[in-house]
C-alpha cells in the first residue's frame, strides 16, 4: 500500500471533498480516501497493484474537479 498527496482543484464546499472521497473509495484498491475542503488536499491510500495513479486522477476529473500529486507519504508492505 502507498499513500499520496494530491492537490485538488475547484472545489466549491464539503460536499465536493465527499463525492471525491466516495467515488475513489468504490474504486478496487483504494483503501482510504480523505479530502479535506479546507485544504484543497486529497490523502489517499491504495494498492498500486490494483489501481494506477493514472486511474486516481482520471477519477478526479471525472467527478468534475482538477487534481495533481503533491507528495508520496509512505510505502507500506
Amino acid at each position: 500500500m502507498i499513500k499520496k498527496k494530491f492537490k485538488i482543484l475547484d472545489m466549491h464546499c464539503n460536499s465536493c471533498a465527499l463525492t471525491i472521497d466516495m467515488d475513489l473509495e468504490d474504486l478496487d484498491g483504494v483503501k482510504k480516501a480523505q479530502t479535506s475542503y479546507a485544504k484543497s488536499e486529497l490523502e489517499v491510500e491504495f494498492d498500486p497493484e490494483k489501481v494506477s495513479e493514472n486511474l486516481i486522477l482520471e477519477t478526479i476529473q471525472k467527478s468534475g474537479y482538477k487534481a495533481e500529486v503533491v507528495l508520496l507519504l509512505k510505502v507500506r508492505g
